[in-house]
């Protein structure tokens, strides 16, 4: 392990270069704690600052983590978001995978908050204005991987299920269809990109220079007037977001000008 001293990049650079070349071709699997900083800055020849400052580069990208008094270790695998939030709804209506083993939902609150300005520009109301919201969190064993809440009008919500400070035994959309008695029809999603706040950055475990994905998912009735409001806010170094899907056939070529006779 070196460093070039004459090298355009800076030396933190140059080490966190190297420490992910080492993490990609397994010297450190997932779950694995590197060596300490110390330790790192010896094998380097810099000074422990360097060290941490690579340390820190590859924890925003995240490939690393940090357990305060414990050490760093390398990441597991990132979460993948196929299809964003049309998984929730399955492959046909009834239908409904549960998130992978070793994720866990839990959730945190329900009760009225004032909406904040995203929400309140969908269901059309001022912002502020008071909402129902259901706010959850996803886990992994090591790790928070998920904030989110799902938002609701209460003149749909009021005195229903739906007030209940309980999770379901099935999908939220269907109890909000239940409880509601309007049909989930359409939905449009919104992905972004931006710095967490500092209660998301918080929960989430992460820098607040650690850049998140946000998502934001209005779902419609037949008569496009949104039912539910969601959103979702995740790491972005540790997300991944898969869209499968089909390429149109090439059209058949158009039929020749009718009025066009060669001679």
């Amino acid at each position: 392990m070196q460093i070039n001293p004459g090298a355009a990049e800076f030396p933190h650079r140059q080490i966190a270069a190297q420490l992910k070349v080492q993490v990609r071709r397994g010297d450190w699997g997932p779950g694995e704690r590197l060596p300490s900083i110390p330790a790192i800055a010896e094998m380097f020849g810099v000074a422990k600052q360097t060290v941490q400052r690579a340390v820190d580069q590859l924890r925003v990208e995240g490939i690393l983590i940090t357990k305060p008094g414990s050490g760093t270790y390398v990441r597991g695998t990132r979460r993948r978001l196929n299809r964003l939030a049309r998984g929730r709804y399955g492959g046909f209506r009834g239908y409904h995978a549960d998130l992978a083993a070793r994720y866990r939902q839990q959730l945190v609150s329900v009760g009225r908050s004032p909406a904040p300005p995203e929400v309140a520009d969908a269901f059309g109301v001022a912002d502020g204005t008071e909402l129902l919201c259901r706010r959850h969190l996803v886990r992994t064993e090591d790790s928070p991987v998920e904030v989110g809440a799902s938002w609701f009008l209460p003149a749909d919500a009021a005195g229903t299920s739906l007030e209940r400070a309980e999770a379901f035994g099935r999908p939220l959309y269907q109890e909000a269809e239940e409880a509601t008695g309007r049909r989930y029809v359409t939905a449009t999603d919104t992905i972004s990109a931006r710095q967490p706040s500092r209660d998301e950055a918080e929960i989430l475990q992460i820098r607040p220079d650690t850049p998140v994905l946000h998502l934001l998912h209005v779902a419609y009735d037949g008569h496009r007037r949104p039912i539910e409001v969601a959103q979702a806010t995740w790491p972005g170094p540790v997300t991944t977001l898969t869209e499968e899907y089909r390429v149109p056939a090439p059209a058949a070529d158009p039929d020749p000008d009718p009025g066009f006779v060669l001679g």
